[in-house]
């Protein structure tokens, strides 16, 4: 560490503290040319995830705005909160493992296929505003493709 002082490269580390958030850690230095003290902050550098929205735009990844989107498709439903929670973050590890950024609709299919194992009415729900129905024969649509699927299990 540079000392703002004096420039010399050499110093001590006289304390280390967390940062009152819990992101940072907090160093008093003493240089050992100049003797003073000046105090360092370090944190992690995150890389954001990004997401190539149906548009084309890029955005960064946001895993609250997946569980908002989860938990109001769950609404009222019998599903638990640390199953949803579970979903986003296989969901974030997959978009994390990549070099390039996720596509929107790739990310809505993962959520998709994990909803329709998990509740089959919060994944018609999520999948209604997510495909963006026009009608009701849409809707109809996908609910025999579901009912299709529990005959032939």
């Amino acid at each position: 560490m540079k000392c703002p002082f004096c420039g010399h490269l050499d110093d001590k580390v006289i304390d280390s503290r967390e940062g009152r958030t819990g992101d940072t850690i907090r160093r008093r230095r003493e240089c050992l040319k100049c003797e003073r003290r000046f105090t360092t902050y370090e944190r992690i550098d995150e890389i954001p995830y990004m997401v190539i929205k149906k548009d084309g735009r890029r955005k960064r990844f946001e895993r609250q705005k997946i569980l908002q989107g989860l938990l109001k498709a769950c609404e009222k439903r019998p599903v638990a909160t640390p199953k949803l929670e579970a979903i986003v973050d296989e969901i974030e590890g997959v978009v994390s493992s990549r070099s390039v950024a996720s596509c929107t609709t790739e990310i809505g299919e993962m959520i998709m296929h994990r909803l329709k194992k998990l509740d089959k009415v919060a994944y018609v729900r999520f999948a209604s505003v997510y495909m963006d129905f026009k009608d009701v024969q849409e809707f109809m649509s996908e609910l025999k493709n579901l009912l299709k699927d529990r005959v032939k299990k």
